[in-house]
């Protein structure tokens, strides 16, 4: 089990052997835009971590705001560079070091609604400076499952090669994220992969977090969304790195998320089971969820490596061991694109 904040980390920026091929063989220095969010930090540190591996000296630079010092600090104590910048400034960009690799892991999504215009500034203008400013470098940035419609709760979720239906201004501006790396990787021949996620789960944040401590808590779990995807973050972060395989003009597509389609009833009474207490359910499940299929994920690089009844395991002990969270929902169970 996990039993500390540090050995959590520790865990979820562990390289594989294929991480640590990609760092002896791809050419140049990596920057990371966004480095402060919630995979950011491991990111990194997994990165560091495989030069430490390889011998090989590359210099790992994470741009962001920092307005949590902590995560600034926690950074350069494992030898990365830190960079203050607010992406919305152009001119702050065109500063930012050159280097061969970036990692494009900036947005808003919590908070979107009421905040409309920075919600499209962030998640369209952002990545169309990020894709210029770096329009001679391999680019991987993060995109969301939010830009598919939903599919059939009995199915696998919708392909990189089904037609995109976002829901609600969240996830038309992240199509607009998309676009704009799509049309600068066009104009320039900037290799590019866009990677949809849905959704990285870790023990202080995700879907698997939301419903836990729901039931632990007596309140009631929401079934409208009654299915989802998830992936163990360490596996989507040796993913996002791995993916700088794939960059190509126009953008290559990944979905990045786990290969099995969660009940949340079913998940909701296997923490039950655990805790020792019988979930509070709300609503009933949709004939449609949003789902996406993994099947070119697991083609290309395998299956992820930790299953959801692993999660399950860690985050009811997480939990019952009173360790922190990062008090972020998902909000997985919203049907409007509302967030």
């Amino acid at each position: 089990m996990i039993e500390t904040v540090k050995e959590l980390e520790e865990i979820l920026s562990e390289p594989s052997e294929d991480v640590d091929d990609i760092i002896r063989n791809l050419k140049g220095n990596f920057v990371i835009l966004g480095v402060a969010g919630k995979m950011g930090p491991t990111i990194a540190m997994m990165l560091a971590k495989s030069c430490l591996k390889t011998g090989m000296k590359k210099r790992i630079t994470g741009v962001s705001r920092f307005s949590d010092r902590t995560v600034k600090k926690r950074l350069e104590q494992n030898g990365i560079e830190t960079v203050e910048c607010n992406l919305l400034e152009e001119e702050s960009v065109r500063k930012l070091p050159d280097v061969d690799n970036v990692i494009f892991l900036a947005g808003m999504k919590f908070g979107a609604t009421g905040k409309e215009s920075l919600t499209w500034a962030m998640n369209t203008y952002v990545p169309a400076v990020a894709a210029d400013r770096y329009r001679h470098s391999r680019i991987v940035a993060l995109s969301t499952g939010n830009v598919y419609p939903f599919s059939k709760a009995t199915g696998k979720g919708c392909s990189e090669t089904d037609p995109i239906g976002p829901v609600g201004e969240y996830a038309q501006s992240c199509l607009g994220r998309e676009r704009m790396f799509q049309y600068f990787s066009e104009k320039n021949g900037t290799p590019v992969t866009i990677i949809r996620l849905n959704y990285a789960a870790e023990l202080r944040y995700g879907v698997l977090i939301d419903i836990a401590e729901k039931v632990r808590a007596g309140l009631p779990v929401d079934l409208k969304m009654g299915y989802a995807n998830v992936i163990w973050q360490a596996d989507a972060n040796r993913a996002v790195i791995r993916s700088f395989t794939l960059c190509s003009s126009p953008p290559a597509i990944l979905n990045l998320t786990g290969p099995e389609v969660i009940s949340v009833r079913k998940i909701a009474e296997r923490f039950g089971n655990i805790f020792g207490r019988k979930p509070v359910f709300i609503n009933k499940e949709g004939t449609t969820a949003l789902l996406s299929d993994s099947s070119k994920l697991c083609k290309t690089f395998g299956s992820p490596e930790t299953g959801v009844e692993q999660m399950i395991e860690w985050t009811a002990h997480w939990l019952e061991n009173g360790n922190p969270t990062l008090n972020k929902p998902t909000h997985f169970e919203t049907t409007d694109g509302r967030f």
